[in-house]
């Protein structure tokens, strides 16, 4: 163990004996900056914000979560959680638990449940599941971790015909800040179980969760794709079309800036397109009936929308699969309107010169109207559209990505809720007053009273923090 690195000017170091001891109590690896292995462990999704925390586990099984926890606490350092970190936060200081080890996945078909272990990303639950012609309420990208998804509400390809991934969860195994291992149920310890299910990592560690499946085994759906000179026209189509549709279709629309690489389809490569994403859950007929004035919009660059069997789910977005550096934001609408797609083609259109990458709005509603009222933190508000924007680069490209998405969200204040989704609240959102947008007043104020008892030295603070009272 090399420690040349590790620098005593480092506030919350974690001394090396300190770190050998708590290596006596784990089966995974305990890791200190410069050790070998240590950045691979730290590894995520988001290269633009490296992870370099004091001490990083590698946790092989519960019990390794549990001493990660403890030993946190003894040595008062916060506690960072790691799976794929597309959501990724800075854990400098801090003692990370990588759960990419845990990676069960138990279907039960009778039941139409699914148990999953922290660290299991949703193309393994798409793919066991699908074996029975069962599907989960998984996200638009399969190699998103299944629990911090699931935390923050989980809005994904079935969300208007079935609700929030959130809302289908039974059960939840947690590690707490006392160390403790608890079940959170509907019956046993119900305001945990309210919590966690929108209050993110807030609470405690979640080793495990079990939800429901549903008998969704083929689905309509994929990509259509126009020519980015189109967008006007295509974007205020799809928005009055988007609004008269059935809770079965689940439909986003995205201005995409495609890098001239050899990955991207010839007649994308270099251009700006933009893609309307399709989820119909039922018959390739009616599906085919429902998307038809869409296919009349423009000429249509490529169309991939089919009948595809649940499994291929990833291929509608076709989100890259390996780690990028994304600088990204996001909003929610109260409504589409002309002027609205005049705002955004302004900023982000044809010669605006924008850099960023993708501007996503996402139809809500259908199901996500009809939840049972605090059922779980979670509440889009009444908001009818999501919006999400996104610049790939490192550190140096972050501050012009970052005033450029400023403009944008200025651009389209008029006919946003001034609130957010608490999934796509992104590394600039981290002040309280941030956080506190994506809850209702009185649910900030029940999640902040559940925190105090839960975890009162707010010893999970890096993520979006609810602040103990």
């Amino acid at each position: 163990m090399n420690h040349g690195h590790h620098s005593s000017q480092d506030s919350a170091a974690v001394s090396m004996d300190a770190a050998l001891r708590l290596a006596t109590e784990t089966v995974g690896p305990v890791l200190l900056p410069g050790d070998e292995g240590y950045d691979a462990e730290c590894a995520s999704y988001n290269l633009a914000v490296p992870q370099r925390p004091a001490l990083v586990v590698g946790a092989a099984k519960v019990a390794d979560v549990q001493a990660a926890v403890r030993f946190a606490a003894e040595q008062g350092l916060p506690v960072a959680v790691l799976t794929t970190g597309h959501s990724a936060f800075p854990s400098a200081g801090a003692v990370l638990i990588n759960t990419r080890r845990m990676d069960a996945v138990t279907i039960d078909v009778e039941a139409l449940t699914a148990r999953v272990e922290a660290g299991v990303r949703w193309h393994q639950v798409v793919e066991a599941a699908g074996k029975h012609g069962l599907a989960p309420l998984n996200g638009a990208a399969p190699t998103v971790g299944v629990v911090g998804y699931t935390l923050g509400g989980g809005l994904g390809p079935m969300s208007r015909t079935f609700g929030f991934a959130a809302d289908h969860v039974r059960r939840i195994e947690l590690i707490t800040a006392d160390g403790q291992l608890r079940v959170a149920t509907a019956t046993e310890e119900p305001e945990l179980f309210w919590a966690v299910r929108g209050g993110k990592g807030n609470f405690g560690v979640v080793t495990a969760l079990e939800f429901n499946l549903f008998p969704v085994s083929h689905i309509y759906g994929g990509g259509l794709f126009f020519a980015g000179d189109e967008i006007t026209e295509v974007f205020n189509a799809w928005g009055r079309w988007a609004s008269g549709m059935p809770d079965e279709m689940n439909s986003s629309i995205a201005l995409l800036q495609l890098p001239p690489v050899p990955e991207v389809p010839e007649p994308l490569r270099g251009r700006m397109v933009v893609h309307v994403r399709i989820s119909y859950v039922g018959s390739a007929e009616e599906g085919e009936r429902l998307v038809a004035p869409l296919r009349a919009i423009a000429p249509v660059l490529i169309d991939s929308v089919a009948e595809m069997p649940y499994t291929a789910v990833g291929a509608i977005h076709a989100d890259p699969p390996n780690p990028i550096p994304v600088v990204d934001r996001s909003g929610l609408l109260r409504e589409f309107t002309p002027e609205l797609v005049d705002a955004i083609v302004a900023q982000a259109g044809p010669g605006a010169g924008s850099p960023l990458a993708i501007v996503e709005l996402r139809r809500l509603g259908g199901a996500l109207d009809r939840r049972p009222p605090s059922g779980n933190a979670m509440d889009l508000q009444g908001a009818t559209f999501s919006v999400y924007a996104v610049g790939i680069g490192g550190p140096d490209e972050a501050e012009a990505i970052q005033a450029h998405l400023a403009r944008v969200f200025q651009a389209i204040a008029p006919w946003s809720t001034g609130r957010k989704f608490v999934n796509f609240l992104t590394a600039s959102d981290v002040s309280p007053e941030a956080v506190a947008e994506a809850y209702l007043p009185e649910t900030y104020q029940r999640l902040v009273a559940i925190k105090g008892s839960y975890d009162p030295t707010n010893i999970f603070r890096t993520t979006h923090n609810i602040i103990p009272a």
